[in-house]
């Protein structure tokens, strides 16, 4: 027994360190052990000490030929090296107390073979195999090499167990040496297959080999459970249809949540999901007027209209007086206010010969510039006249330092320079005759007229 527990040591060692190497295939390793029959019976040796009998008889003759201890016998260890190939080795001890029809006194018996197997079926309940090789033996300390050739089957009633029954024949060529036939009955057991998370698939068939999965995801997880691996699904922790990547829509509008910045409001594609309820084209969680219509630029509000005529403040010249779009906000003027001025304009008082504006007069230029301001985008031309008395040309430099006069009081008073121009005709545009006193007191005036845009 002190050799058998060698030879188990010996074949574990070897195990151990050849099943740290990578492995390629499932469980590629296995070891058996069992007990091992030694039959010289028939061997077709027709000495007087080998007797030749049927081969039914002689080969299943259990009680008159086989050679078994009470023990383990044999350990094997072997390698799945691919395409249902499996090389291994064996170790294999008995005691002889008959040597064909001849008894003996308890004749020792070693063995060491190499062996090529080739499973004829595979990943079956029960798998045969073809079984070559060559080895070593020693009978009562005398060793001959051998030829063997085996039959055998394996039971794996369970996953990586199984019962394992071999029938074989090893051929001696020296003339000393036994020809016999060296039967196996025993255990094996099958390993090295790397399973690292634990989910049941080799690492070798595990697409994700670290994170426990299911096998129909290759070994890869589905983590919401939706039928979509984790690998291929944008929202692995929540359930979605394949549709959308495994995402869910909340709120049915055709967005998956994880695009959705309104997940819980159906939306619109335009918006990330989200309403406009206005259709101002703002989304609603931008909009800072979700229910009124407005511009983008001033965060979906409509701008302010103080005045309400529908010009909006921004671009309302008048934004205080209700006036026409046309007029940019402020209101029309009319041919009652255009006469308004020009009366007020004639009453504009001077000192004689001079520029000077009387002080009466701030009074009438007060009522002047109320009516400018109530027309913020008009612009005006301040004429200035005279009668024809005295020469031309200091009646031309008279008229227009009035008319630039009444154009600086105005400007000194708020009204943008930019509104108003300034003109002197002198004596050459009289609304009266100048052969009259009446008619050259009219004709010394100050006229305040419109500017119309097209001229």
């Amino acid at each position: 027994m002190k050799q058998l527990s060698r030879l188990i040591l010996v074949g574990l060692l070897v195990l151990g360190f050849n099943n740290v190497q990578a492995q390629d295939e499932d469980n590629p390793w296995l070891i058996g052990f069992g007990i091992n029959a030694v039959d010289v019976y028939p061997t077709n040796d027709n000495s007087a000490n080998y007797p030749t009998g049927s081969f039914g008889s002689e080969f299943f003759n259990v009680n008159d030929h086989w050679n078994v201890v009470p023990s383990i016998s044999y350990v094997n260890v072997s390698r799945y090296i691919g395409d249902n190939f499996t090389f291994g080795a064996r170790g294999s001890l008995n005691r002889l107390t008959t040597l064909g029809g001849v008894s003996v006194s308890n004749l020792s018996y070693y063995a060491v073979d190499g062996n090529v197997k080739y499973n004829i079926l595979k990943n079956t309940k029960v798998e045969p195999y073809i079984e070559v090789g060559g080895g070593y033996t020693w009978v009562d300390e005398i060793g001959f090499g051998t030829l063997n050739g085996a039959l055998g089957a394996t039971w794996w009633f369970a996953e990586n167990v199984g019962f394992n029954a071999q029938f074989g024949y090893k051929h001696a060529f020296e003339d000393y040496g036994v020809k016999h036939f060296q039967h196996l009955f025993g255990l094996n057991i099958r390993f090295g297959g790397t399973d690292t998370d634990g989910d049941g698939i080799y690492d070798k068939d595990d697409a994700c080999p670290e994170i426990p999965g299911l096998e129909v995801f290759n070994g890869c997880p589905d983590s919401d459970g939706d039928g979509i691996e984790d690998r291929e699904d944008r929202c692995p922790n929540e359930a979605g249809p394949k549709e959308f990547n495994g995402c869910p829509d909340t709120d049915g509008d055709g967005i998956p949540d994880i695009d959705d910045k309104c997940p819980d409001v159906p939306g619109e594609a335009e918006f990330n999901g989200c309403a406009d309820t206005d259709g101002d084209g703002v989304a609603d969680p931008d909009d800072e007027c979700p229910d009124v219509a407005g511009p983008a630029e001033n965060n979906g509000c409509p701008w302010p209209d103080r005045d309400g005529d529908g010009v909006p403040d921004k671009e309302d010249i008048c934004p205080d007086v209700v006036g026409t779009v046309a007029n940019e906000g402020c209101p029309e003027i009319t041919e009652a206010v255009r006469k308004s001025l020009r009366d007020y304009a004639k009453t504009i008082l001077f000192d004689t010969g001079r520029s000077t504006i009387k002080d009466q007069s701030a009074g009438v230029l007060e009522n002047i510039i109320g009516i400018l301001n109530e027309y913020k985008n008009a612009r005006f031309n301040i004429e200035g006249h005279t009668d024809s008395v005295g020469r031309a040309s200091t009646n031309q430099r008279l008229s227009e330092e009035r008319a630039g006069a009444v154009r600086n009081y105005l400007i000194e008073n708020g009204i943008a320079s930019e509104r108003l121009v300034s003109a002197g005709y002198g004596e050459d545009r009289p609304i009266a005759s100048n052969n009259t006193r009446e008619g050259r007191r009219t004709n010394r005036r100050v006229e305040i007229n419109l500017i119309q845009e097209d001229e």
